[in-house]
């Protein structure tokens, strides 16, 4: 059983590096640069479900954003993520090129651009229906809204309200979107009958749909004024190199195995078998999960 979602968090940076498509970031990178060169003023971003704060490490590492003044609300409904944000960003800091301030609001700097970051404790939605892009408190909408490993857990009915944050011309990023596929190696016999009680048990849910990726595409597609620039896949695969685990990647997937586990064994309706299935305390640290 694995104990800390904050460190699931920082477990699966790696899994999400790899996952994430390259041709996308490239794009997005592209698109913000022209965006800051057209505008004046700091860029503003907005990221719900940000956790701890990878997503914006990731942006800085892989300089995704453009070299200006750049405001960041990172907004997490776990105040416990919020909490080790500051942390977990000055940890990261120490083997960078980037100082931090880790007073509120958090600074980042790393000579070519500043980083503000407001971290915020707050449902995505709530805070998206008090921060349109008409502009709250008198400041503009949003240039670019992130949403990652989000969307299979929001009701897609609230797209129009989240994307409401974005500013004219503004960019909206949503990867990892869970559609439909979780897979296991080795293979077991009750796999199949496990992934489909995972599945309904994700449909079970509010908001859940083991079906978002493509229900969200169509959802965007009939949103007025939503353009898709660019649709890739980013799946999760988590599978041991020279007998073991990069990083911290086996609590990641014995995290993963444990969420499979608890969800199947709530299923009050069986799908077929799933007796004998190992789970976390048998497949992890050997077993390769694919989503």
């Amino acid at each position: 059983m694995t104990d800390s979602f904050q460190r699931y968090l920082r477990a699966k940076r790696t899994v999400d590096d790899r996952a994430l498509d390259r041709r996308l970031v490239e794009s997005l990178r592209a698109e913000l640069a022209a965006r800051a060169a057209e505008h004046s003023g700091p860029l503003r971003v907005l990221e719900i479900g940000a956790g701890i704060g990878t997503m914006l490490t990731r942006f800085l590492d892989w300089d995704v954003l453009p070299e200006c003044d750049v405001e960041y609300v990172a907004l997490d409904v776990q105040a416990d993520n919020v909490a080790a944000m500051a942390g977990y960003l000055t940890e990261w800091a120490v083997d960078s090129d980037v100082t931090v301030d880790d007073d509120a609001p958090i600074t980042l700097e790393d000579g070519t651009r500043q980083v503000t970051v407001e971290s915020v404790v707050a449902d995505a939605i709530d805070y998206a229906d008090g921060h349109d892009a008409v502009g709250h408190g008198g400041r503009p909408g949003y240039d670019l809204l992130v949403g990652a490993a989000l969307l299979d857990i929001l009701d897609r009915e609230a797209l129009g309200t989240l994307l409401g944050t974005v500013a004219p011309g503004g960019l909206y990023y949503f990867p990892i979107t869970f559609d439909g596929a979780t897979r296991f190696r080795p293979p077991h016999p009750a796999d199949s009958a496990v992934e489909g009680r995972y599945h309904d048990h994700m449909d079970a849910k509010p908001g859940g749909d083991s079906r978002a990726g493509g229900a969200v595409l169509e959802r965007l597609q009939r949103l007025g004024g939503a353009t898709l620039l660019g649709v890739a896949g980013s799946d999760w695969v988590v599978r041991p190199v020279d007998g073991t685990y990069p990083g911290d990647e086996a609590y990641f997937l014995r995290h993963i195995l444990d969420t499979v586990e608890g969800a199947v064994g709530e299923q009050a309706v069986p799908r077929g078998s799933t007796t004998g299935w190992p789970g976390a305390a048998s497949r992890s640290p050997t077993a390769n999960c694919y989503t």
